[in-house]
């Protein structure tokens, strides 16, 4: 500091004589010399009293409360019970704090308890309890946790030396849409592998000179060649056909369909395509049937899997029954019947699975891939409607299609209608 304060004092005297000096020289006057020389002696004192400092003192030190355990602060415990998945505090191998989904899924007897009662899984009871500290997050797969399909991956993470954080992640609906990927690369690859095999067995005969030779031969091994190809294009068709509607399952459709001219329509198609069972498709639908909001062209798809389904498993010469009317509320049911077997109680609900079949190689001999009422019920979820499946042993089965109708008002007004769709029903 004192160093500094004579610095600026030589400073500022060689800056007076250098000020005085340059007057002289230019000849000035006493009065503006002894201006000079009063301004000289006012900063020569200002800088030799200079103001003290005014530094606030530093604020006293803050009394800190004794530290909390952060597990029982209200923001952790927000936290864990604001979670929608199952959550537990594990300390010493006894459960500490479990938020509401964990008391649901395992009881509220938990608190307090062993963990190895609240849950009884080998692995994670003996990593729940294990005398050697956790030191890195893990996780355990546990099957039938809740109920005996339900999977769960279980994340243990350690807090400190004595507690463990466990999260339940509930991986069900990943297993499920994993197995059915994989069970569907396999049922494609297999519905495919099949006809080319004897796609490709019948042209090896038909090269051979002598098996090929034959006029009779060669004409009935075509024939099957043609029906394993028609089967091949059919199926890849589903196949496309499934995708397309997959895709669009969160669009909901726009156009108005006019359900009576619809369904005149595919009935007409369906007498000339299935032959003599083409004669036994009755129908009943009213001339005031309103029109639905929808896409005309899967609703046709729709209605057309329906019937070939009832011409195929109905008995020969029984009725295809196709029936259309309005039910409350706002709503079209459209309903298929034949007069077939019938399907026992435990296929009914997978029968809109893909590739699933009652009977294997009846629907292969009928020419069935085994996609239509899967593709009948992607239809139905991207209309917003619901697809019901009766069926009595001996008497038949009743395919229902619940399809919302358009709204009028929106159809006077010319207004897009697909912020305005009605609740899904399934």
């Amino acid at each position: 500091m004192i160093q500094g304060r004579s610095l600026q004092l030589a400073t500022a005297l060689t800056v007076i004589l250098v000020s005085i000096g340059a007057a002289l020289i230019v000849g000035a006057g006493l009065d503006v010399i002894a201006i000079l020389v009063a301004s000289s002696l006012v900063l020569t004192f200002l800088m030799l009293h200079p103001e003290e400092e005014h530094i606030a003192p530093p604020p006293p030190a803050e009394k800190l409360s004794p530290r909390e355990d952060y597990v029982d602060l209200p923001a952790f415990r927000s936290i864990i019970h604001g979670l929608d998945a199952p959550v537990l505090i594990i300390a010493g191998g006894r459960v500490l704090t479990a938020n509401s989904p964990a008391l649901k899924l395992l009881g509220q007897h938990i608190l307090g308890e062993d963990v190895r009662i609240a849950i009884r899984h080998p692995a994670a009871a003996e990593r729940l309890t294990s005398a050697d500290a956790l030191t890195a997050p893990t996780k355990i797969d546990i099957v039938g946790l809740g109920t005996r399909a339900q999977r769960w991956a279980m994340r243990i993470i350690p807090l400190d030396s004595q507690r463990l954080f466990v999260f339940l992640d509930d991986e069900t609906d990943l297993h499920a849409a994993e197995r059915a990927r994989g069970d569907f690369v396999a049922n494609a690859s297999h519905e495919l592998r099949t006809p080319l095999a004897a796609i490709l067995g019948f042209i090896e005969t038909l090269q051979d000179p002598n098996a090929g030779g034959d006029a009779q031969t060669r004409a009935r091994f075509l024939s099957i060649l043609e029906s394993e190809a028609r089967r091949m294009r059919q199926l890849v068709d589903d196949l496309m056909s499934l995708s397309r509607i997959e895709a669009d399952k969160h669009r909901l459709p726009t156009e108005m369909i006019a359900m009576p001219d619809l369904i005149a329509e595919v009935l007409s198609v369906s007498r000339q395509n299935l032959g003599e069972r083409g004669g036994d498709i009755v129908s009943a639908i009213g001339d005031d049937l309103p029109p639905v909001q929808g896409d005309r062209l899967q609703i046709g798809q729709l209605l057309h899997n329906l019937v070939s389904n009832s011409a195929k498993y109905g008995r020969p010469g029984t009725p295809i029954t196709v029936q259309a009317r309005a039910v409350e509320p706002g709503m079209i049911r459209l309903e298929v019947s034949d007069e077939g077997e019938g399907i026992p109680p435990d296929h009914l609900p997978r029968l809109t699975e893909r590739f699933y079949r009652v009977d294997s190689g009846r629907s292969r001999a009928l020419g069935g891939t085994g996609l239509g009422l899967a593709i009948v019920k992607h239809i139905v979820e991207r209309h917003r409607g619901r697809l019901d499946i009766a069926s009595v042993m001996g008497k038949g089965t009743t395919v229902s299609v619940l399809l919302p109708q358009a709204d009028r008002s929106d159809e006077r007004d010319g207004k897009d209608t697909e912020n305005s769709a009605p609740e899904t029903l399934s």
